[in-house]
């Protein structure tokens, strides 16, 4: 997909298509709504001594773990460096295992590559798109040292039965929260479901700071002083000093022999966070909305499926799937797609390429053509995502159902 030329992200910071294509609703890369709130917030942070790790840190950290129900929140950089992080307390090393979705962000399994061990893919349940807890156990191994879930598009895992192997095994449990803030499984929020969490705060998301942004979650009490290590480059304190400069302001140490970074948090992004969280139940309530009325409009689409929730779920909407059904149509969702997006406008994106099947992985020679078939031909054959977010209209949603509805006609001819 070509981007246009204001930006230097690539998909990451744009889905800018490149063509002349009248795309009646473009897919937004500002997944939240600003208002004064923000702007005062930001106005307060730049007044005070210190923009880095002060105290709209300290309030952003407090106020986010009392919304997920857990006992310690460290703000990061963004997802990834907190699930890099994670990795690191949980003591990942070189040649351990990690089974992970497939059906997921290249974050999720980049993190576990970087301490140089192995991502093991477990395919994903066909109806939520999530890691499917009866594939995973067979993917275990000696080497298994966690596993990691992705709540897709703002859906929980099944994570009963994901926590009792994780149990049987004695394995950690890492969220991939990134799509789930305030999501909820059984009445548990998110971020509180495993051993970690870890939630993105970028462009995209349902709440986000300022474009960039991470938090992470947990109940371990002696993870605490260890994440604040390895997130702020392995500084540690002295102990007892006879002055506050002898023997120096710091000391550094090393966790289990890992090393840290500098994935500290800035005081403006935090400022931002605790007004976004102040809107983040308004923020959840449009999506959810928004989701139900595409998939009431959905419904007499034939061969067009809506979103499938959990009845154990909150599902919070950050990305609305849509699956083509091949077997009534006669075609894929790629030759579906063709006819909506060049005649009608309707703008898909696709979440998510099998992880497996990037060129960096396949070098690794490991990892079978069809290792995941359910999340190959859900990516290949089936699904497209369609523009959500809190500021998308009934109308803007009606004008995606039109270009949906006449796609199909077309393809029956």
């Amino acid at each position: 997909m070509a981007v246009g030329q204001e930006t230097d992200g690539g998909i990451t910071s744009s889905y800018d298509t490149g063509d002349s294509v009248d795309i009646k609703v473009p897919y937004s890369f500002f997944g939240s709504i600003y208002d004064d709130d923000e702007r005062n917030m930001i106005e307060e942070a730049l007044n005070q001594d210190t923009l880095t790790m002060g105290p709209q840190v300290t309030h952003f950290q407090n106020e986010f773990a009392a919304m997920c129900g857990v006992k310690h929140a460290f703000a990061t950089t963004n997802c990834t460096t907190g699930m890099h992080v994670a990795t690191q307390v949980m003591d990942i090393n070189e040649g351990d295992e990690v089974i992970v979705t497939p059906n997921t962000f290249i974050a999720t399994s980049l993190v576990i590559l970087k301490q140089k061990a192995i991502p093991v893919f477990a395919d994903i349940d066909p109806k939520t798109f999530n890691i499917d807890p009866a594939k995973i156990e067979e993917k275990i191994s000696p080497k298994t040292k966690a596993i990691y879930v992705v709540h897709y598009a703002g859906q929980c895992c099944d994570m009963d039965p994901i926590n009792a192997i994780a149990k049987k095994h004695n394995l950690y449990v890492l969220e991939d929260c990134a799509h789930a803030p305030s999501a909820e499984y059984k009445g548990k929020v998110a971020g509180n479901l495993g051993d970690i969490g870890s939630f993105s705060f970028h462009s995209l998301k349902n709440m986000t700071t300022c474009g960039e942004g991470g938090m992470v979650t947990t109940n371990h009490d002696e993870w605490e002083k260890p994440i604040d290590m390895l997130r702020c480059m392995n500084i540690t304190e002295w102990g007892e000093q006879e002055h506050y400069w002898w023997p120096s302001h710091f000391d550094i140490d090393d966790v289990k022999g890992h090393w840290g970074n500098n994935y500290r948090m800035n005081e403006v992004s935090a400022a931002v966070g605790r007004a976004q969280l102040r809107k983040l139940d308004m923020l959840t309530n449009k999506r959810i909305e928004l989701g139900h009325y595409l998939n009431e409009g959905i419904k007499d689409i034939d061969g067009i499926d809506g979103v499938y929730e959990d009845p154990n779920c909150k599902h919070v909407y950050h990305l609305y799937t849509v699956t083509v059904d091949k077997s009534i149509l006669g075609v894929n969702k790629h030759e579906f797609m063709k006819i909506a997006y060049y005649k009608y406008g309707i703008h898909g994106i696709m979440h998510y390429q099998p992880t497996y099947h990037f060129t960096g992985l396949k070098k690794m020679g490991i990892y079978g053509e069809h290792e995941c078939p359910i999340a190959e031909e859900f990516f290949y054959n089936r699904e497209f995502n369609l523009p959500i977010h809190p500021r998308l209209t009934k109308d803007d949603c009606d004008i995606m159902l039109d270009g949906l509805r006449n796609a199909v006609k077309d393809i029956k001819g």
